[in-house]
């Protein structure tokens, strides 16, 4: 959660939706209090995680089960030691 002055969210509004449309909740203050709060659209959000869960399951039946050893040895592949 990020803080901003009025007069800056005024000046880069733009640039403060965008972080909010990727998941950042944004509080506007005024003198130091707290006068808004810019958050996600809940519905959009949950659309977005439904559809990346809908293709991790759609890998998962492609590829089939991976051991934890096979995870271990992909994470390490390309590594130098």
């Amino acid at each position: 959660m990020r803080e901003v002055q009025s007069s800056e969210a005024k000046t880069h509004l733009p640039q403060i939706l965008d972080e909010v449309e990727r998941g950042e909740t944004i509080i506007i203050t005024r003198h130091g209090r707290p006068i808004a709060r810019l958050i996600p659209e809940a519905e959009s959000r949950q659309e977005e995680i439904d559809r990346a869960i809908e293709g991790i399951r759609g890998l998962q039946q492609k590829t089939g089960r991976i051991s934890l050893d096979d995870l271990l040895s992909a994470r390490h592949e390309g590594h130098k030691y």
